[in-house]
């Protein structure tokens, strides 16, 4: 990859480090100026007039996404958010009482709040699959699991906000597809850190952000439905985008995955979504998916070599979120003491509150993180150690 053109696209590298691409990379110069262009043609134009001018560009968001995730462009609806493009899946499927949804430890509290909703809602049941001996689901029980004929759905996402493995998805798809179970893919964090085929995950569905790991906007995201599927799913919310009101008594939804859409959108965030995703495959996943895993081995490596720091990433394949603990200092703290003015490095801190299960099973409240992008260098990292060896202790 050429880095000094990755660096040069991004101008937030010369103001700062930023290490917390799993929360929100900073988004190369193609994608700002998509946005800033269509938002002073708005400006000029009128905000629907300015759409209308678009609609070739809007049209290719769809099949760019589906290039990315080798799925075809009537299988993507693109939505405001990933919680939200999750939200319309999960809540769409026509789960009954007695059904059984099995998730991981790794599950994020916002999608485990709805199993719950739905567990007082329609009486589902939720199921823990286990995870093996190097922290990701077990395959084994897994199989077993979906021996029930009660389990309708297998939910969960390819790799937590707090770290952890890479959940090996093909083969969780593969056993779903041979006992007849819908497979939900949470791939907030792995969509443009590394290569996604739906065809060889075998998901039914996806859903995934813009702002994570794929440098574009906040507040967009994306939904993936089979083509199979999505005709037998009536969404839980319909407009006049998703449907068509053919007399006062009847109403037609629409064929493609863009009846999980509304009619209202950020067009500018839109057009960001594009443009990133043209980036990223004009970078070349698969390139970036290793130079990812190649800066995140050496920051472990750095992070082993600084005094009361414990690393806390699990699996036998991780990715480009690196989590650690210190010593007789909160995450909070690391992440101020990082960001101060004459550091400005950015880390995150995750808590117990986002992936619960995962941080009681394992006696964590909470742990720094560090994320990775292709566009970081081992300069900056070792800018980061540097930081944490001269960090009091409090």
């Amino acid at each position: 990859m050429n880095i000094a053109q990755l660096r040069a696209d991004t101008p937030g590298v010369e103001q700062l480090i930023h290490f917390n691409n799993a929360g929100a990379a900073l988004m190369p110069d193609p994608v700002i100026d998509v946005m800033t262009r269509h938002l002073q043609f708005e400006a000029r134009l009128g905000g629907y007039e300015a759409a209308g001018q678009r609609a070739a560009e809007l049209e290719n968001v769809y099949g760019a996404i589906g290039r990315l995730i080798n799925a075809d462009p009537d299988e993507i609806a693109v939505i405001e958010n990933a919680t939200r493009a999750w939200d319309m899946a999960f809540y769409s499927l026509p789960l009954q009482p007695g059904d059984v949804v099995l998730t991981s430890t790794t599950e994020y509290a916002g999608n485990f709040i709805p199993y719950l909703q739905l567990k007082q809602q329609r009486g589902i049941e939720i199921r823990l699959i286990p995870n093996d001996e190097q922290g990701q689901v077990s395959l084994g029980a897994l199989q077993d699991m979906l021996g029930d004929e009660r389990v309708a759905l297998v939910s969960l996402p390819m790799i937590a906000t707090n770290g952890g493995p890479v959940q090996p998805i093909e083969q969780i798809g593969a056993l779903a597809r041979d006992a007849g179970v819908l497979f939900l893919l949470d791939a907030c964090q792995g969509v443009g850190q590394m290569p996604i085929d739906v065809r060889k995950i075998g998901c039914h569905l996806l859903a995934a952000t813009s702002r994570k790991y794929l440098r574009g906007p906040r507040g967009m995201g994306f939904l993936y439905v089979e083509k199979s599927l999505c005709q037998n799913l009536e969404p839980a919310f319909l407009d006049l985008h998703a449907a068509s009101l053919l007399t006062p008594d009847t109403f037609k939804i629409r064929d493609d995955a863009r009846r999980f859409e509304n009619w209202e959108c950020n067009v500018a965030a839109k057009l960001g979504l594009g443009a990133a995703v043209e980036y990223a495959l004009a970078q070349g996943i698969e390139p970036m998916w290793q130079r990812i895993q190649q800066l995140a081995n050496h920051l472990r490596h750095r992070l082993a070599e600084v005094p009361g720091v414990t690393l806390r990433d699990r699996g036998a394949l991780t990715s480009g979120i690196v989590t650690f603990t210190r010593q007789d200092s909160s995450a909070a703290h690391v992440q101020q003491w990082l960001a101060g003015q004459d550091k400005r490095i950015n880390v995150s801190t995750s808590t117990f509150r986002s992936t619960l299960l995962d941080m009681q099973q394992r006696g964590l409240q909470e742990v720094s993180r560090a994320s990775v992008h292709a566009y970081n260098t081992e300069g900056e990292i070792d800018a980061l150690i540097e930081a944490l060896m001269r960090m009091p202790r409090i």
